[in-house]
């Protein structure tokens, strides 16, 4: 049976007339949907504005609006003050060397294990995969890790937070199922040009998965840079505190920034540019926050993407 030309256009008029579907919610589901979101966001942010305002104004105006969301008679002492230490500036050192220098290794051992791991046909790997997964349920505590850091003559040293956590588990399943997701039809191309597997990871691999590089560098990147216990535990030496710890120390005792040796203390130098030990604190926390802040714009795009398509195969 031929359909004739004016029931096409019979047809074309009931598709363009057809009511369109219904959202799966309706607009007042979304408004409140929409308003716990901004709620939720709100919530996290007015801390940070409250930090933020504190450490640009003056002291009188701190004990004057104690909840202030913007500053009050904007001053940059606070800055001037915590920059002018040798302490805050030595500890930023010592966690950017433990991110940067950490990332990196973090990198090198989660991409070149996770590739072994994709190897579902190499004899051994599934219990190999048993053996990363078994850390994720049973961790090894606390004395058996500084044993082990002792015994390595890592105690008191900036390397430790670089060792200690070197590969994260879940980052490593996570990295192996997206190498577990490339065809392999790619690396027998490969394969048949001559290229060797630390050619094919290197030419083939990495590049096919900047994404979920950048992702895993990412988490390895904060959580190096918002170590605590490890410098808490790990090292004593002062000198070498990591950001985190000496800001610790800032919040609970105003004297940490001159514990080198400085003859006078926080309170008289402040007091001579009318700053407070809140002004202090407030400043070493927005200056601990504000880099890693920096660099989280530049790889959130990745992050979905880098995700998700380890997720499934094929």
């Amino acid at each position: 049976m031929v359909t004739t030309q004016e029931q096409v256009e019979a047809n074309d008029l009931r598709l363009i007339n057809k009511p369109k579907a219904l959202d799966r919610n309706p607009v007042w589901v979304q408004a409140i949907i929409t308003l716990v979101l901004t709620a939720l966001a709100l919530i996290t942010l007015l801390p940070i504005l409250n930090v933020l305002a504190m450490s640009l104004s003056e002291a009188h105006a701190i004990y004057e609006h104690p909840l202030m969301l913007v500053p009050y008679s904007v001053t940059l002492d606070a800055y001037k003050y915590i920059f002018s230490t040798s302490v805050l500036l030595k500890s930023f050192g010592v966690t950017v060397f433990a991110t940067v220098v950490g990332t990196f290794f973090n990198l090198l051992v989660t991409i070149t294990g996770a590739y072994a791991l994709s190897k579902t046909k190499m004899p051994g790997s599934r219990m190999l995969l048993w053996f990363c997964i078994f850390p994720m349920l049973f961790g090894p505590g606390l004395i058996p890790t500084y044993i082990l850091l002792k015994n390595l003559h890592l105690l008191n040293s900036v390397w430790v937070l670089v060792v200690s956590g070197l590969v994260v588990p879940f980052n490593l399943i996570l990295m192996r199922n997206f190498f577990w997701s490339i065809p392999e039809e790619l690396e027998e191309a490969m394969r048949i040009d001559g290229a060797s597997e630390m050619g094919i990871l290197w030419w083939m691999i990495i590049p096919l998965s900047k994404p979920a590089i950048a992702t895993i560098g990412l988490f390895y990147a904060v959580g190096h840079w918002n170590d605590f216990f490890t410098g808490l535990f790990f090292i004593t030496d002062n000198t070498k505190w990591p950001l985190q710890v000496l800001l610790r120390s800032i919040v609970i005792d105003m004297n940490a920034l001159n514990m080198r040796g400085v003859s006078t203390t926080i309170s008289q130098d402040a007091s001579k540019i009318m700053l407070t030990p809140e002004n202090i604190k407030a400043a070493s926390i927005i200056f601990a926050v504000v880099p890693i802040l920096l660099v989280y714009p530049f790889l959130q795009k990745y992050f979905v993407k880098g995700i998700m398509l380890g997720s499934v195969k094929g």
